[in-house]
């Protein structure tokens, strides 16, 4: 299974609405392969850390790339993510 961490902040004075707007349509997209997916934020027990993460698991390797390459959810990324983040980071790991 892989496992998928995106971490990221966002442009200053960003309404919670354009957060929304994204989880919405994520969930409007199947993927196939992809075993579960949310999008939550960080809990501030640490200074520094960024506010969101996007944490979502594949099937195997396969999945995980057509997920990326997907249409639909390259739109939302360049449309209603790119216009709003700060910053982002990205990991992928294998989870036995």
């Amino acid at each position: 299974m892989i496992r998928n961490i995106v971490l990221f902040s966002l442009k200053e004075g960003t309404p919670p609405e354009r957060i929304d707007a994204i989880v919405r349509a994520m969930q409007a997209i199947s993927f196939e392969g992809c075993r579960r997916w949310e999008l939550v934020r960080d809990l501030r027990f640490r200074e520094g850390n960024l506010p969101y993460a996007f944490v979502s698991e594949f099937e195997d390797e396969a999945a995980y790339r057509g997920y990326d390459t997907h249409e639909e959810h390259n739109r939302i990324r360049r449309e209603l993510l790119a216009p709003i983040v700060l910053k982002i980071e990205r990991f992928q790991y294998e989870v036995s």
